[in-house]
């Protein structure tokens, strides 16, 4: 019964950091966020018919310029006005043809309402010295740290390259 009780417990257990969670990429296949432990990560919830989606230019500059302490995710989410209905190759051929993005992408989510992807529930419950709650529009930025712990969070106006980021890479 202690045994039981024990793996239910291990079953149940509230994530502690990013690493915790399962993803797919946005070709469908399994990713893990564990791969990029020891560095700094930003994950953004992007679309491709947004106002902000310009940003996928300083994203990708960002991206290249801190590689090595750095990775930016992106996760396409269509929760905001329909801005992202397409399809996860239609959204690969896009953000590839239109901005070059090379940094990883994961397969498209729900970041707010009933059907939350469980990595934007954490996320948006976290402790952050910035604010938590809901993810208001596109393009908001999560900067996690290197053990996988949120340390500040964006709203969409802050661009990638502004010192807000930079500061704490």
């Amino acid at each position: 019964m202690k045994i039981l009780a024990l793996m239910l417990a291990l079953l149940f257990t509230a994530p502690s950091t990013v690493y915790d969670f399962k993803l797919k990429n946005i070709d469908g296949k399994a990713f893990d966020l564990k791969k990029y432990k020891g560095k700094k990560l930003l994950i953004v919830n992007t679309a491709s018919k947004c106002g902000y989606t310009p940003q996928y230019t300083e994203l990708q500059k960002l991206a290249d310029q801190y590689k090595d302490k750095l990775v930016v995710v992106g996760f396409p989410a269509n929760n905001f006005n329909g801005q992202e209905p397409g399809s996860n190759g239609d959204i690969k051929a896009f953000c590839e043809k239109n901005f070059g993005v090379t940094f990883p992408l994961s397969e498209k989510v729900s970041v707010k309402g009933l059907d939350i992807a469980p990595l934007f529930q954490y996320l948006t419950t976290q402790e952050n010295p910035d604010f938590t709650g809901d993810i208001k529009w596109n393009f908001e930025k999560f900067l996690i740290d290197e053990n996988g712990k949120l340390i500040h969070r964006y709203r969409s106006n802050v661009k990638p390259l502004s010192t807000e980021i930079t500061s704490q890479l």
